[in-house]
């Protein structure tokens, strides 16, 4: 993960990887995709690679897998 001093208190921009992520424009935080909450940068755990999204928590990620239709079982 990079780190960049002075972000303040705005949306970072970040690339997400498959274990990692980097941050493109330095920001204090990033906004859930599900659930739109703020989630800061130290607290990102939850991210989809394909669609370059962040989640607040697991539960918001499971969401954003089914309405994608990436479950096993799961009709498209």
């Amino acid at each position: 993960m990079n780190r960049f001093e002075s972000s303040g208190n705005r949306q970072a921009t970040v690339k997400y990887l498959e274990a990692d992520f980097q941050i493109m424009v330095p920001g204090s935080y990033v906004v859930c995709a599900m659930t739109g909450r703020p989630i800061t940068i130290d607290e990102l755990k939850y991210w989809s690679v394909d669609r370059q999204e962040p989640y607040v928590d697991a539960s918001a990620s499971l969401e954003a897998e089914k309405r994608a239709g990436n479950l096993p079982n799961q009709k498209r």
